[in-house]
């Protein structure tokens, strides 16, 4: 299957048929390793296909039957020229060497559409809840799980429901009443419509005199003494991505660059291509095989330290 941008499409599909496709071709990932960096469909289809697709109307309805002719022309106007896209991108990354490396991404965003979100695991994909502690984590984790079984039930994002803030806000401050609710940072009048406000309560009142369990795993954190390089070697992975042309959040992200000096095998730079192109040899950096320092023109280059130095 060819998409673009395909992450809700893979939800909608696996929520909706309880399947996915075998194979996936995401032209957008694709695109990003062609020096396309992470383009639109339409700016993707003018610049391969010579074509200027119609601007669709952001505020159209699609729920209404029948739909208008132009709504029609929109719709197919999105996937007309996906399949040679495909060919024509792949005929790009394979004259670059990258088409593994695409491929291997498109799948990695397939497999992960299938994973089911356990809705007593949501607030560990709050940034700011995975500090807490105690009880205030264990009331996080219980309005978040209420935030998530509510917005399956509407079939709504999980953030109109409820925003990571106002999760985080009613986990710190412990409501017990629609009062005390109604001042949480985050939280309005649409939080307190029909029951809302009560289930909030009653998430609240669950959590307390709890503790929360948290996924066994080991941490891997960050020494000190290298913090200032995630910096330096993140403007080094920005610098090497402009150079061959990639978009940067596809190779590294500064979360993979703190996972990687901080010894953590789960990181992206840990394997695959990623470690061959840059994980490598910031380990080589790290260990002092290898040394950063600043070109003729005023970039950065990572080249080996000779033994007397």
């Amino acid at each position: 299957v060819v998409m673009h941008a395909a992450t809700q499409d893979l939800e909608v599909l696996d929520l909706a048929c309880g399947s996915l496709p075998k194979t996936l071709f995401d032209t957008q990932i694709a695109a990003g390793f062609v020096g396309q960096s992470l383009p639109s469909l339409a700016n993707l289809v003018e610049r391969f296909k010579g074509v200027r697709l119609p601007k669709g109307d952001r505020l159209t309805d699609w729920l209404i039957r029948p739909l208008a002719e132009d709504q029609r022309r929109y719709a197919a106007s999105d996937v007309e020229h996906l399949l040679s896209l495909k060919d024509d991108l792949s005929e790009e990354l394979l004259e670059r060497g990258r088409l593994e490396w695409a491929t291997s991404e498109c799948e990695i965003l397939r497999a992960r559409g299938r994973n089911v979100r356990d809705p007593e695991a949501a607030w560990l994909r709050i940034k700011e809840a995975r500090p807490l502690k105690g009880e205030t984590a264990a009331i996080a984790q219980c309005v978040a799980a209420w935030r998530e079984r509510r917005a399956a039930e509407i079939d709504q994002p999980v953030r109109f429901v409820m925003s990571d803030l106002a999760v985080v806000g009613v986990a710190q401050r412990k409501p017990h009443t629609i009062e005390a609710l109604r001042k949480v940072r985050g939280i309005d009048e649409r939080h307190l419509r029909a029951n809302s406000g009560e289930l909030i309560l009653e998430a609240v009142r669950s959590g307390e005199g709890k503790v929360v369990s948290r996924p066994n795993s080991v941490s891997f954190e960050l020494d000190r003494k290298l913090r200032p390089a995630v910096a330096l070697v993140s403007a080094w992975v920005s610098q090497l991505c402009h150079e061959l042309e990639i978009e940067t959040s596809l190779v590294a992200t500064r979360s993979d660059i703190e996972g990687l000096l901080a010894g953590d095998p789960r990181s992206r730079l840990s394997s695959g291509w990623r470690a061959e192109l840059v994980g490598e040899r910031v380990n080589d950096l790290v260990s002092g095989r290898a040394a950063l320092a600043f070109g003729p023109d005023a970039t950065l280059v990572l080249e080996p330290r000779s033994e007397d130095s």
